[in-house]
């Protein structure tokens, strides 16, 4: 097991932090949005040039789009790099991948479910006796990893977006936020219905460390990032900072003065996600996960198709039928299945997706004003739908 960062460490780190983000209220001028960029020797696409142009707009900033596969290849770029600038939005920048940093959690899990270090069917208590409680002792692994262990989320300080902003810089520990969902009760019986949350994760990014007596991001970077060369992936571990190039993210929440406005959170710490939700990646990188996966170079052998096996049993929120499997979730657009994950941090929403073939993929970085709202961001819905088509 790894030694966690001291809190001494993170407070030094914290105080070495500028005097803040930069805050734009709503009657602030921003640049002219800008026409979507896209690159040469390519055919037009005109679709999905038509989807990310415009901006900045009121629901983004900037959107960076890689299209791959048989069926054709698209890059694009539209936005701005930062709003006080105005220059234009880097393709190349880093930025927040979110959840989709579930799918690497998962790959690594099933590389050590076929090595047989880890048993999807054995319950996580008996690997982690010391942090589950027996209330959960029938949760097993691959429960975890399909959102059907029934496990609530953890507390958080603050229900806002201004609260968690407030709170941008505290440090989560993986065990205190296992520690906290699992002193409650079990929202189902495991395995009986399914809900999307960070804790199932988070216990694996554990489980991994468990199993191979090594830290959670060198597991990956050793398995999965160093093999495919993915040099612009990485983990931030308590650093708040996205290093390199990368594109502001901006939030509307309520500003000093009482106003409404955007503020600038490229700067903020994400702790709280860990496996379940922190890596920091490239559309060109993830472009090449995502092809790799697909292909079987990243999970070998039968277990790649837990990613694409849905457990029969219904969304604990809506009553439709589960939507998740192991790392991937599945939506049909244009008539067709599409398999990936999309991620949102504060500023950022990202996704990776593929029809099961790999015939046509697509990875987008949308700089979303509202990155956790409860519906899809519009900039983004409209990068989906021109790429696949309609549900």
């Amino acid at each position: 097991m790894k030694t966690r960062t001291s809190l001494l460490t993170a407070a030094v780190l914290v105080a070495g932090i500028a005097a803040g983000p930069a805050v734009l209220p709503a009657t602030a001028s921003v640049p002219a949005a800008t026409a979507a960029r896209s690159t040469a020797e390519q055919p037009p696409d005109t679709a999905l040039e038509a989807a990310i142009a415009g901006l900045p707009s009121a629901d983004a900033t900037a959107a960076l789009v890689r299209v791959g596969g048989k069926e054709g290849v698209w890059r694009g770029s539209s936005g701005v790099h930062d709003l006080r600038t105005g220059r234009p939005a880097d393709p190349a920048a880093r930025f927040r991948a979110g959840s989709v940093t579930k799918v690497f959690t998962a790959a690594v899990a099933l590389q050590l479910a076929a090595e047989g270090r880890l048993d999807l069917d054995r319950s996580a208590r008996s690997y982690l006796p010391e942090l589950i409680p027996a209330s959960y002792a029938g949760v097993t692994v691959r429960q975890l990893l399909n959102h059907t262990h029934g496990i609530p989320a953890p507390d958080f300080p603050g229900t806002t977006v201004e609260e968690s902003y407030a709170n941008r810089f505290r440090i989560h520990d993986p065990e205190d936020m296992v520690r906290s969902a699992t002193s409650k009760r079990p929202e189902f019986a495991p395995g009986e219905r399914q809900h999307y949350l960070n804790i199932g994760y988070t216990i694996a990014g554990l489980l991994i460390e468990r199993v191979t007596h090594d830290s959670y991001e060198h597991q990956v970077a050793r398995r999965v990032l160093g093999p495919l060369g993915l040099r612009d992936t990485y983990f931030p571990g308590t650093n708040p900072r996205i290093t390199g190039p990368h594109n502001h993210g901006y939030q509307t929440m309520r500003l000093d003065d009482g106003t409404t406005g955007l503020r600038d959170v490229s700067v903020w710490g994400t702790t709280d996600g860990w496996a379940a939700g922190d890596v920091i990646s490239t559309t060109a990188d993830l472009e090449r996960f995502t092809h790799a996966l697909f292909r079987g170079r990243v999970v070998r052998g039968p277990l790649l198709e837990e990613m694409f096996t849905l457990p029969e049993v219904t969304d604990v929120g809506t009553g439709e039928p589960a939507a998740y499997a192991v790392g991937l979730s599945m939506k049909v657009l244009g008539g067709r299945e599409v398999w990936g994950k999309t991620g949102g941090r504060w500023g950022y929403n990202a996704a990776i997706a593929s029809t099961r073939d790999g015939s046509r993929t697509l990875v987008y970085s949308v700089n979303s004003t509202d990155a956790k709202g409860r519906d899809m961001n519009r900039t983004a819905e409209k990068i989906m739908v021109a790429a696949y088509g309609r549900p």
